[in-house]
Order: C-alpha cells, then sequence, then structure tokens
C-alpha cells in the first residue's frame, strides 16, 4: 500500500514547482536569463522535479550545482548579472529614451518580468534541496550551494520591496551603462565578424605611468572630450617602440570605464571591417575608442581605404561616440620607396605625384598626432624609479640607478617597456632572494 502521506508532499512539491516553471514560461523580455548553464541547468532542474523521477531530479541537482559552483556565484548574484545584461527591447530602448517616452506596453511587460525574477530570487537554495529530497525520497537533503563573492553584482534591487516598482531605476541603469556584452566588459576584439569580449584586460592605470606628460595630456583630455560628448580627434601616437604608446591607450578605458569608456582593438588584418564594427556601436550609450596597435601600411596595401572612410566618413555621418586611436613606429603610415617617387619620364600614372602624396599625408588624417620621443637616461630612470616605487622595491637610489643603466645596456636599450621589464626582473630576484635559506 502506497505511503500516503509521502504521496500528498510529493504532489505538492510538484505543485509548487509547476507554479514557478509556468512564471518563467511566462516571461516576456527577461528569457535570456535562463540561456547561461546556471540558467539552463535550473530549467531541466525544475523539469526533473516536475516530473517526479527520482534519478532525473538528483542528476539535474547536480547540474545546477556544478553549473553555480562553476560561476562562483550565489543564485541571487546570478540572476541580478543576468538582469544588469540583458538585451532585450526594454534594456535597449531604455538607453536611447526616457522612460515616460517608452511604449506603455513595453515598461508593463518588465515590470511583471521583474516580479517573476524576484520571486525566483527569493527562492532558496535550502527549498530547491528539500524538493529533492522529498521527490527522491532521501534520509537528508543534497548539500546546498553557498559562497562568499569577492565581488558585488554590477545591479542592486530591493530585498524587501517589490523589484516592478524599481522600472524606473532599471532604466537609469541601462541608460547610464548599457545591455548586454558592451556592459559586461570593458574591452573588446573583432573575432570572427562580431565583437568579443576580453575578460582580463591589461589592468594598467594612467597612475602607473610616467613621462610623456604633455601627450599624455593632451590625450587624457581629448578622451574626456569624448566621454563628455564634446567633439574629439581621431589620433596617432607616433614614436620609438617600448615608450608606452599602448599602454597609455589602455590605461584611458580601465580609467574611464566607469563612465562608460569601451575600447575596441582591431588588428591591422581586420581593418576592412571598420566601418561595420562602426556601424555596430554607433547608436549604442557608450563612448568607443576604435584601437589600432602598430599601424603601417605596405605600398600596395589597400586596408587604409576602409581606415580612410572611417578617419574622414563617407556619406554617413560619422558618429560622435567614436574615435580612432592609433599607435606607429611611423611618421609616414604607408612605406615609401625612392624608387616609387615619379620622374619625369614615368608615363605609367599622368597623377603619380598626386598618389605618392596621398600616401604620404595619409597620418594627417588623424586630427591629433602626439609624438613619443626615444627615452634619454633621465626619462629612463624616472620611469624606473617611479615602477620601483609602485612595487614598493627599497634599494638605495644610486644602487637601483646603476643597476637600471646597466640592465638598459645589457638589453633593450632605454625605454618604458625595458624599465617594466628590469622592475618585474628585479622584484622577482629580490622576493627570491628573501625566501632564501
Amino acid at each position: 500500500m502506497r505511503d500516503r502521506p509521502a504521496d500528498e508532499e510529493l504532489a505538492a512539491v510538484q505543485s509548487q514547482v509547476q507554479h514557478y516553471s509556468q512564471r518563467i514560461h511566462g516571461l516576456l523580455l527577461y528569457r535570456s536569463v535562463f540561456a547561461p548553464p546556471v540558467g539552463e541547468t535550473f530549467l531541466a532542474l525544475l523539469t526533473a522535479l516536475e516530473s517526479g523521477n527520482a534519478a532525473l531530479s538528483l542528476r539535474a541537482y547536480g547540474d545546477w550545482f556544478q553549473a553555480l559552483a562553476a560561476s562562483a556565484a550565489s543564485w541571487s548574484s546570478y540572476l541580478l548579472r543576468q538582469i544588469a545584461y540583458a538585451e532585450n527591447p526594454f534594456s535597449l530602448q531604455a538607453q536611447r529614451a526616457d522612460l515616460a517616452e517608452l511604449p506603455t506596453a513595453l515598461v508593463e511587460a518588465a515590470r511583471q518580468d521583474l516580479s517573476t525574477l524576484q520571486a525566483l530570487c527569493q527562492l532558496s537554495g535550502d527549498t530547491l534541496a528539500g524538493w529533492v529530497q522529498a521527490i527522491a525520497r532521501l534520509p537528508q537533503a543534497p548539500v546546498v550551494w553557498a559562497t562568499d563573492e569577492t565581488s558585488p553584482p554590477p545591479l542592486t534591487l530591493p530585498d524587501d520591496a517589490p523589484w516592478a516598482d524599481a522600472v524606473e531605476y532599471l532604466a537609469h541603469h541601462y541608460r547610464r551603462h548599457g545591455a548586454g556584452l558592451l556592459a559586461q566588459y570593458r574591452a573588446f576584439t573583432w573575432h570572427q565578424g562580431q565583437l568579443s569580449g576580453i575578460a582580463d584586460p591589461d589592468p594598467i592605470r594612467l597612475g602607473n605611468l610616467t613621462a610623456y606628460d604633455h601627450p599624455r595630456r593632451q590625450l587624457v583630455q581629448n578622451t574626456l572630450a569624448l566621454i563628455k560628448g564634446y567633439p574629439a580627434l581621431n589620433v596617432l601616437l607616433y614614436g620609438s617602440r617600448g615608450v608606452g604608446k599602448s599602454s597609455l591607450v589602455k590605461a584611458l578605458v580601465n580609467e574611464y570605464a566607469d563612465q562608460g569608456l569601451r575600447l575596441v582593438e582591431v588588428a591591422k588584418a581586420d581593418l576592412q571591417a571598420l566601418p561595420q564594427i562602426v556601424g555596430e556601436v554607433r547608436s549604442r550609450p557608450q563612448k568607443f575608442i576604435i584601437f589600432v596597435d602598430d599601424l603601417s601600411f605596405e605600398d600596395d596595401d589597400d586596408t587604409f581605404k576602409a581606415l580612410k572612410v572611417v578617419l574622414e566618413g563617407s556619406t554617413t555621418a560619422r558618429p560622435a561616440n567614436v574615435v580612432v586611436y592609433a599607435t606607429s613606429n611611423r611618421r609616414h603610415l604607408v612605406r615609401e620607396f625612392f624608387s616609387d617617387r615619379p620622374r619625369p619620364k614615368d608615363q605609367d600614372e599622368v597623377q603619380s605625384w598626386d598618389t605618392m602624396q596621398e600616401k604620404l599625408s595619409f597620418s594627417d588624417r588623424f586630427g591629433l598626432t602626439l609624438t613619443f620621443e626615444s627615452a634619454d637616461q633621465p626619462t629612463y630612470l624616472a620611469i624606473v624609479h617611479h615602477l620601483a616605487q609602485q612595487a614598493n622595491i627599497s634599494l638605495p637610489e644610486a644602487d637601483l640607478t646603476a643597476r637600471a643603466l646597466q640592465w638598459a645596456t645589457r638589453h633593450n636599450g632605454r625605454s618604458g617597456r625595458t624599465a617594466r621589464q628590469f622592475i618585474d626582473w628585479l622584484t622577482a630576484e629580490l622576493s627570491l632572494g628573501e625566501r632564501s635559506p
């Protein structure tokens, strides 16, 4: 004879699970919350529990537990992150218009979805583990996932008030931070025809850099103009290798990411895609630096035409939220040979002088050219001492100077890159020496 109290408990669990499943299926805008592994395995867990199959429920719970553990996030934190980064009609339109200007049905759909997501956020791990225990008739509930998170979620919604009432706050969040991939990351590459977020970008900050004060101030000023919506110039950073041109550009996005600045690094091989990249970001609320590192062109290289379109514009107006920052070791970006220069006897092209001048003046199409001279000895040593201070190296100044000069002589000469390499090596040497018996 069947255990009637146990059967009633099982039926009660299945009824509760069905209630949550129906609410999820009724989501109008935020279905993407359940696309990543944590959300996908949660849906599978509800389906298994609703079926009443013990083995299936246990496996589904294990999958959900593993997905949470891999994400290193709690269930509530996961949901908040997905809401913060969701890309749907509400989050996209909220970036471009005030809440009062959005369609009423869209706002009401957002309110309804937020109410459902709040109910799911309040669904504790203990409750889910208890459901699994009841369905599988276990003597004790399975382990509940819990973690001490080191970083807070990018969005905070109230615990003791309806999320549906926070729709205006959420719209403001999207307007300030954007949505989707562009809200989740601050640096990107162009990979296989689409933007790809860089999970661990170079963490360098402006405070880590020294020397070259004048070009640095000019680049910061131009970047702040971009961020604040004023006219900003495309910039060519020209100078010797290792002086910190690329580091300066990367430091900008780390400094101003919270003000909506984003960086898209484009390899020379992908320059043909520049108009497409600009087209994708021109309507976004963030400000974008299109970063091309170590730029130069061969004589027969036509990819500079795509860059020319972005620098000068075409029939489409240049977007106010995009600038191009390029670094180069060469003042003239298109390689020129003496044999390229036309002679009176040349009959190949009537306007060959015009062609050559177009190539040589390509760098002039950048509104601002910043020059970074090779580091002399005082500049090199200033960089070394600045980096040593940041690394908490306490060698006597004379000793540090002598070793830095010796390093430059034996290795790559005087430059910011050489200084960084020296300090990294010295930090390791001193640390290993302290630990030696």
